[in-house]
Protein backbone atom coordinates (compact mmCIF):
# COMPACT_ATOMS: atom_id res chain seq x y z
CA UNK A 1 0.00 0.00 0.00
CA UNK A 2 2.87 2.22 0.39
CA UNK A 3 2.94 5.18 -2.16
CA UNK A 4 0.04 3.96 -3.84
CA UNK A 5 -2.97 6.00 -4.47
CA UNK A 6 -6.34 4.77 -5.32
CA UNK A 7 -8.50 7.50 -7.03
CA UNK A 8 -12.45 6.02 -6.15
CA UNK A 9 -14.42 7.19 -9.21
CA UNK A 10 -17.73 7.37 -10.72
CA UNK A 11 -20.79 9.48 -11.37
CA UNK A 12 -22.31 11.90 -9.12
CA UNK A 13 -24.71 10.05 -6.31
CA UNK A 14 -22.38 6.59 -6.84
CA UNK A 15 -21.49 7.51 -3.16
CA UNK A 16 -17.52 8.51 -4.22
CA UNK A 17 -17.04 10.19 -1.30
CA UNK A 18 -18.97 8.11 1.54
CA UNK A 19 -17.16 5.32 0.06
CA UNK A 20 -13.90 7.25 -0.25
CA UNK A 21 -13.40 8.30 3.51
CA UNK A 22 -14.61 5.02 4.45
CA UNK A 23 -12.04 2.83 2.49
CA UNK A 24 -9.19 5.51 3.72
CA UNK A 25 -10.50 5.00 7.18
CA UNK A 26 -9.99 0.69 7.04
CA UNK A 27 -6.70 1.33 5.22
CA UNK A 28 -5.55 3.82 7.43
CA UNK A 29 -4.27 6.46 4.79
CA UNK A 30 -4.66 9.74 3.57
CA UNK A 31 -8.12 10.91 2.49
CA UNK A 32 -8.30 13.42 -0.23
CA UNK A 33 -11.92 14.76 -1.41
CA UNK A 34 -11.12 15.75 -5.36
CA UNK A 35 -13.82 18.68 -5.08
CA UNK A 36 -11.16 19.86 -2.59
CA UNK A 37 -8.27 20.31 -5.13
CA UNK A 38 -10.22 22.39 -7.92
CA UNK A 39 -8.54 25.99 -8.46
CA UNK A 40 -9.99 29.32 -7.40
CA UNK A 41 -11.55 29.84 -10.73
CA UNK A 42 -13.56 26.62 -10.71
CA UNK A 43 -14.56 26.86 -7.68
CA UNK A 44 -16.30 30.52 -8.66
CA UNK A 45 -17.13 29.05 -12.01
CA UNK A 46 -19.17 26.67 -9.76
CA UNK A 47 -20.26 28.77 -7.66
CA UNK A 48 -22.09 30.76 -10.50
CA UNK A 49 -23.77 27.64 -11.69
CA UNK A 50 -21.36 27.20 -14.63
CA UNK A 51 -20.83 23.94 -16.27
CA UNK A 52 -16.81 23.30 -15.90
CA UNK A 53 -15.21 22.33 -19.18
CA UNK A 54 -12.26 20.51 -20.37
CA UNK A 55 -9.71 23.45 -20.48
CA UNK A 56 -11.20 23.96 -16.84
CA UNK A 57 -10.24 20.66 -15.70
CA UNK A 58 -6.97 20.40 -17.16
CA UNK A 59 -5.82 22.38 -14.11
CA UNK A 60 -7.71 20.39 -11.62
CA UNK A 61 -6.79 17.06 -13.06
CA UNK A 62 -2.93 18.42 -12.95
CA UNK A 63 -3.55 18.65 -9.44
CA UNK A 64 -4.85 15.28 -8.58
CA UNK A 65 -1.83 13.91 -10.51
CA UNK A 66 0.90 15.93 -8.18
CA UNK A 67 -1.45 14.83 -5.18
CA UNK A 68 -0.68 11.17 -6.18
CA UNK A 69 3.02 12.01 -7.15
CA UNK A 70 3.54 13.73 -3.92
CA UNK A 71 2.14 10.29 -2.30
CA UNK A 72 4.28 7.96 -4.42
CA UNK A 73 7.71 10.12 -3.99
CA UNK A 74 7.26 10.04 -0.18
CA UNK A 75 6.27 6.99 0.05
CA UNK A 76 2.50 7.39 1.69
CA UNK A 77 -0.63 5.94 0.72
CA UNK A 78 -4.02 7.61 0.30
CA UNK A 79 -7.41 7.50 -1.37
CA UNK A 80 -9.00 10.41 -3.33
CA UNK A 81 -12.25 10.97 -4.48
CA UNK A 82 -12.57 12.14 -8.30
CA UNK A 83 -15.30 11.96 -10.50
CA UNK A 84 -12.73 10.40 -13.60
CA UNK A 85 -15.59 9.64 -16.01
CA UNK A 86 -13.45 9.64 -19.28
CA UNK A 87 -10.55 7.77 -19.68
CA UNK A 88 -8.28 11.21 -21.02
CA UNK A 89 -9.50 12.20 -17.34
CA UNK A 90 -8.02 8.82 -16.27
CA UNK A 91 -4.86 9.12 -18.69
CA UNK A 92 -4.26 12.35 -17.24
CA UNK A 93 -3.85 11.32 -13.76
CA UNK A 94 -1.82 8.32 -14.63
CA UNK A 95 0.98 10.53 -16.16
CA UNK A 96 4.31 10.18 -14.47
CA UNK A 97 2.46 8.16 -11.95
CA UNK A 98 3.32 4.45 -11.24
CA UNK A 99 1.23 3.56 -8.38
CA UNK A 100 -2.57 4.55 -8.75
CA UNK A 101 -5.43 2.27 -8.84
CA UNK A 102 -9.11 3.54 -9.46
CA UNK A 103 -12.19 2.09 -8.07
CA UNK A 104 -14.77 2.52 -9.98
CA UNK A 105 -17.91 2.13 -8.25
CA UNK A 106 -20.83 0.81 -10.94
CA UNK A 107 -24.29 1.37 -10.46
CA UNK A 108 -27.18 1.73 -12.38
CA UNK A 109 -29.03 5.28 -13.69
CA UNK A 110 -32.12 3.55 -11.98
CA UNK A 111 -30.41 2.52 -8.59
CA UNK A 112 -28.02 5.69 -8.23
CA UNK A 113 -31.36 8.43 -9.07
CA UNK A 114 -32.89 6.47 -6.32
CA UNK A 115 -30.58 7.33 -3.63
CA UNK A 116 -30.14 10.38 -4.73
CA UNK A 117 -33.72 11.44 -4.24
CA UNK A 118 -33.53 9.57 -0.96
CA UNK A 119 -31.03 11.51 0.46
CA UNK A 120 -31.83 13.64 3.33
CA UNK A 121 -30.49 17.15 3.27
CA UNK A 122 -28.49 16.74 0.36
CA UNK A 123 -28.90 18.94 -2.86
CA UNK A 124 -30.48 17.13 -5.94
CA UNK A 125 -30.33 18.87 -8.92
CA UNK A 126 -32.23 16.24 -10.99
CA UNK A 127 -32.40 13.33 -13.45
CA UNK A 128 -31.09 15.68 -16.09
CA UNK A 129 -28.06 16.50 -14.53
CA UNK A 130 -27.47 12.22 -13.57
CA UNK A 131 -28.27 11.80 -17.48
CA UNK A 132 -25.23 14.41 -18.44
CA UNK A 133 -23.24 12.42 -15.53
CA UNK A 134 -23.65 8.88 -17.70
CA UNK A 135 -23.83 10.61 -20.91
CA UNK A 136 -20.45 11.31 -20.00
CA UNK A 137 -19.15 8.69 -18.46
CA UNK A 138 -16.56 6.06 -20.56
CA UNK A 139 -16.36 2.99 -19.11
CA UNK A 140 -13.05 1.64 -18.12
CA UNK A 141 -11.90 -0.48 -21.38
CA UNK A 142 -10.30 -3.53 -20.47
CA UNK A 143 -6.73 -2.12 -21.22
CA UNK A 144 -7.01 -0.24 -18.03
CA UNK A 145 -6.38 -2.80 -15.92
CA UNK A 146 -5.71 -0.57 -13.06
CA UNK A 147 -9.14 0.23 -12.96
CA UNK A 148 -11.13 -2.61 -10.13
CA UNK A 149 -14.70 -2.07 -10.65
CA UNK A 150 -16.92 -2.53 -7.80
CA UNK A 151 -20.74 -2.60 -7.56
CA UNK A 152 -22.73 -0.63 -5.69
CA UNK A 153 -25.89 -2.64 -5.04
CA UNK A 154 -25.12 -3.74 -1.30
CA UNK A 155 -24.59 -1.43 1.94
CA UNK A 156 -21.73 1.01 2.57
CA UNK A 157 -19.91 -1.48 4.28
CA UNK A 158 -20.33 -4.34 1.53
CA UNK A 159 -18.73 -1.43 -0.84
CA UNK A 160 -15.82 -0.80 0.96
CA UNK A 161 -15.53 -4.44 1.81
CA UNK A 162 -15.45 -5.69 -2.16
CA UNK A 163 -13.18 -2.60 -2.58
CA UNK A 164 -10.59 -3.83 -0.25
CA UNK A 165 -11.00 -7.33 -1.32
CA UNK A 166 -10.21 -5.53 -5.55
CA UNK A 167 -7.49 -3.84 -4.17
CA UNK A 168 -6.07 -6.85 -2.25
CA UNK A 169 -6.20 -9.52 -5.19
CA UNK A 170 -5.26 -6.83 -7.74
Amino acid sequence: MIGRTIIVMGVSGSGKSTIGLKLAQQLGVKFIDGDDLHPKANILKMAASQPLDDSDRKPWLERIRDACFSMEQKHEAGVIVCSALRKDYRDQIREGNKAVTFIYLDGSFDLILTRMKERAGHFFSGEAMLQSQFNTLELPLSEESDVLSVPIDGTIDDIVGLSIKALTSD
